[in-house]
């Protein structure tokens, strides 16, 4: 057996082109994928909110940008992410930490407005358990595609450019 055979092994898989550390073809939907996860990311990380979103950081949005994300494409507003196990989410559980992120951001954005400030939406009640359920959400899919959970959310910059190197 050559070693170029050796390579293509069942014990040495081909490895796949990715998009920041995701196999592109892991998850049909990859692109939605990465959309619902940044928002996620962003959502879910407190420190964020603080250095990025509250003083307006540029090249990374606010809450309303991050909502779009999350449910711009899928319509997760609209029906369950139960729809995408398999497109886009990995597995029911991974769906159903979704829909809870979801239903929890979006009737703060109900209560608060879509061109509420940062700090109206971190001022909510409510807020705290959102970024509780976004979190637990973010881990989720981030151990699902092999990526530590805790690093800095993606500019919106790099997100677009991931989604155009292919």
């Amino acid at each position: 057996m050559t070693a170029q055979a050796s390579e293509r092994s069942s014990r040495h898989p081909r490895r796949s082109p990715t998009m920041a550390g995701m196999p592109l073809n892991d998850m049909p939907w990859w692109r939605w994928r990465a959309h619902v996860r940044s928002a996620l990311h962003m959502l879910s990380d407190p420190a964020f909110h603080q250095n990025y979103w509250l003083p307006g950081v540029p090249g990374y949005g606010d809450v309303t940008d991050a909502v779009y994300r999350l449910v711009e494409d899928t319509w997760l507003d609209n029906w369950s992410a139960e729809k995408y196990v398999g497109t886009v989410f990995r597995d029911s559980q991974e769906a159903a930490l979704v829909d809870v992120a979801v239903l929890r951001v979006l009737r703060i954005m109900h209560q608060v407005g879509a061109d509420a400030p940062v700090a109206a939406y971190l001022q909510h009640h409510g807020w705290p358990e959102a970024v509780r359920a976004a979190r637990e959400a973010h881990v989720r899919l981030a151990a699902g595609d092999g990526h530590d959970p805790d690093t800095t959310p993606t500019s919106l910059d790099e997100l677009a450019a991931a989604m155009h190197a292919v």
